[in-house]
């Protein structure tokens, strides 16, 4: 009779949580797994489950990198104080191990990356070519010539390489998007779980809302010096929070860039007090999301507002992609 009883839970579309034994039986796994089916059912307990109208198909990664300039528009130097090169090589390693995470838990999601680089040295390229060689990796090499008369003249060639970078990112989104598409720079490390948590994440709130989003994979420091009221959403395996402001690096869908891409171009154009004063525009119509805890750190200096995560092991994190 309970066989039956199971067999027709499952016909009918309904999980049965057994907290006697802690397992779900027509999921067939204990209570502590994931219980979320990608591009069907996000199940969190013990609030129960979300049905996933918002499915994700594919994720376009675009990694702007400049393997010399150590902090763009700074003479500060960043954690672990190593050459440039070192941050580009262990963000792309601890990329390159979340892209394989993901893969392996969501074989069905189609993931390519393209690096937008910034006239690396050769001898730098090379390592970064060795490293990425196996994966679905493209290497754009960035020309400025073609931003010239784009681009308003600024006061150093690191602006206008930095403004001609992005822009060049946001271009391959809109010509070679087609779902999700994640913009995020060479001095990052990613935790290995941090896509898929991000696109199970993605999933779940844009289906509760209805709605494509904007979403972050860093919880920055300069969230909370203002003391300024946030909601608290639940993602697959995490806390997300709604923010107002963002860096240059976070995941949107196509349908959103091309929607705003008069703000994506305007921020290219010239340097505006703040950088990303276009892209902020945008969340005042727009729900945009960072994790509790972060997915990323960004590897600034010590003391920026703009860098490192509170409640992580950056040693710890640093070691592991070394």
């Amino acid at each position: 009779m309970k066989k039956l009883f199971i067999k027709l839970a499952k016909i009918l579309g309904f999980e049965i949580i057994d907290q006697n034994n802690f397992l779900s039986p027509t999921l067939d796994k204990e209570l502590n797994e994931d219980l979320s089916i990608i591009n069907e059912k996000s199940i969190v307990l013990p609030l129960g489950e979300v049905k996933i109208n918002r499915k994700v198909k594919s994720i376009l990664i675009i990694v702007r990198m400049n393997t010399d300039i150590e902090i763009w528009d700074q003479s500060k130097k960043r954690i672990f104080e190593q050459p440039k090169i070192e941050y580009s090589i262990r963000s792309l390693k601890s990329l390159i191990n979340s892209i394989n995470f993901c893969e392996n838990k969501y074989p069905e999601i189609k993931i390519k990356t393209i690096i937008v680089d910034d006239h690396s040295k050769k001898g730098n390229l090379e390592r970064v070519k060795e490293l990425v060689s196996k994966k679905n990796f493209e290497i754009f090499s960035l020309d400025h010539k073609k931003f010239e008369n784009v681009i308003k003249k600024q006061k150093s060639n690191e602006t206008f390489s930095n403004l001609a970078s992005l822009l060049q990112s946001f271009q391959l989104g809109k010509q070679f998007g087609d779902d999700l598409i994640y913009f995020i720079e060479d001095d990052y490390l990613h935790f290995e779980p941090m896509l898929e948590e991000m696109v199970a994440s993605y999933e779940r709130i844009a289906s509760q809302i209805n709605k494509d989003i904007f979403m972050c994979s860093s919880d920055y420091p300069y969230l909370y010096m203002n003391n300024e009221k946030t909601n608290v959403l639940i993602g697959n395996k995490r806390h997300w929070r709604t923010i107002n402001q963002t860096l240059c690096s976070f995941m949107t869908s196509k349908d959103l860039l091309i929607k705003y891409w008069e703000n994506f171009e305007k921020t290219c154009l010239d340097r505006h007090d703040p950088f990303e004063k276009y892209l902020n525009q945008i969340y005042q119509n727009e729900i945009c999301v960072s994790p509790l805890k972060s997915l990323s750190l960004h590897l600034t200096n010590i003391n920026s507002s703009y860098g490192l995560s509170p409640f992580i092991d950056y040693k710890k994190l640093w070691d592991e992609n070394n």
